[in-house]
């Protein structure tokens, strides 16, 4: 791929977000009823190739419940509020109905309560009761500090997400995770990420994953590239961590990986372009957050948005749509992408012609940028 001059001492590649792509139709179409959209990871098999994302205004217990109910797998934040108070509705109704000016601050002091083990543990119990998949997700700087309570609660998913996760962590004052030596030792699966790029994409793979996650500072919520510069087009990181993935399957003799899309993810045409570039599955936050039985109620946050000393993200408003269920099978009730999202998904791949996610990945892309949106 040819480097873009950006000045004398300095060239850069040319990357592509989802808006820059579109899919192309093939000869062949077919019947959306025919089309599978089902994914599978490790022993599980989910109806639905979507995770939401481990963000309070996203997942509560009772949410990831719905999620599993409804054929995906609800991730709930082991750092969030539903980990350090008993009663946390309260507070979520207050970072509703925060001024602009007040909120990071007031979500500040919000998160700056200890989390709570025994409440990791009954959080997790109570998804576990309703008999779906339960997964929780840590940073990877509290992954060390509370894991053995989060295995001992029975999850059948670990995640590690932070806003870039690496292999080769380096620092002079604390030692840092072993990503291969802690995976190697857990009993179950672990999703890792973010990562962006087929270099550090290819390293996680290395540690054990049974998945990445794919994104870095691109959700709604998220200021990255305000406040660090940092950014990265979805288009190109889904499928350079694709290309890092076919690697790896050779490298390793067949072990698959799985590559998650997170973030930059709006609307059903997002997701659908994130399979077509490599995706297996997309980690959904404020495409969720819009559901009117979303615990954020209209309002969307990140961690990063009240990190104690640089915060990176913004409260924001994305609005109720529709309850979660019709968000994610209809029917549609507006024509922008906002609701039926899986339906959307069983349409373009008829009509491209595809039967499956695995051969959806192979349909044609060109690129194509929106003017408006």
């Amino acid at each position: 791929m040819s480097d873009i001059e950006i000045g004398r001492a300095k060239r850069a590649r040319r990357a592509y977000a989802f808006d820059d792509i579109a899919v192309v139709p093939s000869r062949r179409t077919r019947d959306p009823k025919d089309v599978s959209i089902s994914w599978t990871i490790d022993a599980y098999t989910f109806s639905i190739p979507v995770l939401a994302a481990p963000m309070d205004s996203v997942v509560s217990p009772a949410t990831a419940i719905a999620i599993g109910k409804l054929g995906g797998l609800g991730v709930l934040d082991l750092e969030g509020v539903w980990a350090r108070y008993d009663d946390p509705e309260p507070l979520l109704a207050e970072i509703q109905h925060l001024s602009p000016e007040n909120a990071t601050v007031r979500m500040q002091e919000i998160y700056s309560a200890p989390i709570k083990p025994e409440l990791i543990r009954d959080r997790l119990a109570e998804i576990r009761a309703a008999g779906v998949p339960v997964a929780g997700a840590l940073s990877p700087q509290r992954t060390q500090e509370f894991y053995k309570t989060v295995v001992a609660a029975g999850v059948d998913m670990f995640v590690i997400r932070g806003t870039t996760v690496s292999a080769e962590h380096v620092s002079r004052s604390t030692e840092p995770l072993n990503l291969k030596k802690f995976i190697y030792e857990l009993d179950v699966p672990v999703i890792v990420g973010g990562a962006a790029t087929y270099t550090a994409a290819l390293h996680l793979m290395r540690t054990g994953a049974a998945g990445v996650l794919v994104g870095f500072g691109g959700g709604a919520a998220s200021t990255t590239r305000a406040s660090l510069g940092i950014h990265a087009p979805m288009a190109t990181a889904v499928a350079d961590v694709a290309g890092a993935r076919r690697d790896y399957l050779d490298e390793s003799g067949g072990r698959y990986v799985h590559v998650i899309a997170d973030g930059g993810l709006g609307t059903s045409g997002d997701i659908v372009k994130a399979i077509s570039v490599g995706a297996d599955a997309v980690m959904l936050g404020s495409t969720l957050a819009r559901a009117t039985d979303a615990p954020g109620a209209g309002w969307h946050w990140g961690t990063e948005s009240h990190h104690s000393e640089l915060p990176r993200g913004n409260r924001v408003e994305v609005g109720s749509v529709a309850p979660l269920e019709q968000i994610l099978f209809g029917p549609g009730t507006v024509a922008d992408g906002r609701v039926n999202l899986m339906g959307a998904l069983r349409r373009s791949m008829a009509t491209t012609g595809y039967s499956d996610l695995k051969e959806f990945q192979r349909v044609e892309v060109v690129v194509a940028p929106y003017t408006q949106r």
